[in-house]
């Protein structure tokens, strides 16, 4: 078609890929350069993209479905979890009062000691001050006994080891010096008890911490285990928390009547707080843990209570049968005594329930009931 080495054959042959003639005639194919580093990628066609995108679709529908297959287990899940770590929270409670129970304690030791001290290290100044006197007397008179003299520069205890010595000196003279050494081993015994009293009180401290960042850590995780519930979720839970707190309009109290007008008292002031949040450690009057709670109604009827639900439990004379309970009698829950509240009456107990919910009624078979307790 068109003859060799011309313009137009030339420029047909290079359009069909053939390079220049051969030097021995002819036309040869052009050496093509690796298409993988000059040419774009393929495209998808709009058919497979489709396709991609309906099967990832279609991937994370099925994902979805088997993690929520069944969205009411998932909430009771969740639910079960929250109510062992609240549960948890009130065990770590319980010990966080009693030590910080014993931290008091010990704090008033301390500080009683150190006043004890201080008043001793006053007297053995003043005793000191008397003998000075009986020495600056000899001296202004040139005649210093060294008996006293070796008494004020050294350790009376063991200058009183030297009984020989008492013979240099006047009766009221070894009186004096015989006090000063008492008030002396006094004052040593009083400090080494005040420092270890310290040593306990740091380590209670200590421990009170540990305690504190437990309870936290739990109720942290509850709040972790809440916040992965739908909104609608948390909502029916809080709902039914809401409706337990409200029950208390409508609750039967039957017409059982208290063991003691203690008892009335301490039911009557436990109603008046109705309402009234649940926080770990509080102990009123406007928010309560469980042996809060109990302790201030308890107070209110003009008797005192220790701050533990274990240690009320010791309270008062034991009764391991409902059907015995009066309004008024302490309630103890669980294996451990961990959770404490007030018989009201008609199988229902007055308490502090949990984190998040109120002062309120409950049935007492909601718990593991193990005894009742008369104050």
């Amino acid at each position: 078609m068109f003859s060799e080495g011309t313009a137009e054959s030339v420029a047909f042959a290079r359009s069909r890929g053939l390079s220049s003639p051969h030097p021995v005639g002819g036309w040869r194919k052009k050496e093509l350069a690796p298409v993988a580093s000059h040419r774009r990628p393929k495209q998808p066609s709009r058919t497979r993209v489709t396709v991609l995108t309906a099967t990832a679709a279609a991937a994370v529908v099925l994902s979805s479905q088997a993690a929520h297959a069944d969205p009411s287990q998932s909430k009771k899940d969740v639910k079960s979890e929250v109510d062992k770590l609240y549960n948890d929270a009130e065990q770590a409670t319980e010990k966080y009062n009693g030590v910080k129970e014993q931290q008091d304690k010990l704090q008033k030791e301390v500080d009683d000691l150190q006043d004890k001290v201080a008043r001793g290290q006053g007297e053995l100044n003043q005793l000191r001050k008397g003998l000075g006197a009986i020495a600056s007397g000899q001296y202004r008179s040139g005649s210093i006994d060294p008996s006293v003299q070796l008494f004020l520069s050294g350790d009376p205890d063991t200058y009183l080891e030297k009984a020989a010595t008492l013979d240099q000196l006047s009766g009221k003279q070894a009186e004096q010096l015989k006090t000063i050494a008492d008030k002396q081993r006094q004052l040593a015994q009083e400090r080494a008890e005040a420092a270890s009293k310290i040593q306990d009180l740091s380590e209670t401290r200590k421990s009170l911490g540990d305690k504190k960042d437990e309870i936290k850590g739990k109720l942290a995780k509850a709040q972790e285990l809440l916040n992965t519930l739908t909104a609608k979720e948390r909502a029916a839970m809080q709902a039914a928390d809401d409706r337990a707190n409200r029950s208390n309009d409508r609750v039967n109290l039957g017409d059982d009547v208290p063991a003691s007008q203690r008892g009335a008292a301490a039911l009557s002031a436990a109603q008046s707080k109705i309402g009234s949040p649940y926080v770990w450690g509080a102990t009123g009057p406007s928010s309560f843990d469980c042996s809060g709670l109990t302790g201030w109604a308890y107070a209110q009827a003009g008797q005192s209570l220790p701050r533990t639900s274990q240690e009320q439990a010791n309270a008062g004379s034991r009764i391991y049968s409902q059907s015995a309970l009066k309004p008024g009698d302490l309630v103890l829950f669980y294996g451990d005594l961990h959770h404490i509240g007030l018989y009201a009456g008609n199988g229902t107990v007055l308490h502090a329930p949990k984190p998040g919910a109120a002062v309120r009624y409950e049935s007492i078979n909601n718990m593991p009931f193990q005894f009742g307790v008369r104050v």
